[in-house]
């Protein structure tokens, strides 16, 4: 593949880190993305319980619905990172909520921002979302400044929100607002 074949932001004002590519989750990624899941720094950011299976993956892959827009950053055919989309109905039709993570050897080197900025220009300019919404662990000052960055606010703080390593931890409500 040439550079002129690579996938290229959606976004012409982003640009992502040399060799990366950005595209959507398929079933052959289910090895990848256990890695990915797998890892403890990309769990200890996430929702995520230890010790995922391949086959879980690809089963929730192949069961994804319709609302959802799932993506996979490569690096050298590796995956580094992933992005999820996930849009509202009726009422709410006009929001939707993201959730990300970044291979631990990845961390700030701009993967991130890469997918999050493509998945802000799906939903700003293919579903018109004027809402996007997050939860962020209290602690993950990384993603914090990032999700800062693309215009999240922060609105609440969640107390307790979820079990981690044995204790539990508290979440900020995000949100952005297209305006």
């Amino acid at each position: 593949m040439t550079d002129s074949d690579s996938p290229q932001p959606l976004n012409s004002d982003e640009r992502w880190p040399p060799g990366l590519t950005i595209r959507a989750r398929v079933p052959a990624d289910a090895e990848g993305v256990t890695t990915l899941h797998n890892l403890p720094g990309y769990r200890s950011g996430t929702l995520r319980t230890p010790h995922h299976t391949p086959n879980e993956i690809r089963k929730g892959i192949e069961n994804q619905p319709p609302t959802v827009t799932a993506l996979v950053a490569l690096l050298d055919d590796r995956i580094v990172g992933d992005i999820g989309l996930t849009r509202y109905a009726n009422r709410r039709a006009h929001a939707g909520s993201i959730g990300m993570g970044v291979h631990d050897a990845y961390v700030g080197k701009g993967i991130g921002q890469a997918l999050i900025g493509e998945v802000l220009a799906i939903a700003d300019d293919w579903f018109n979302l004027r809402r996007i919404e997050l939860t962020v662990y209290t602690d993950n000052d990384a993603a914090i400044r990032l999700y800062e960055k693309n215009g999240f606010v922060t609105e609440g703080c969640l107390r307790d929100y979820a079990f981690r390593g044995g204790r539990y931890v508290d979440a900020y409500t995000m949100a952005r607002l297209k305006t």
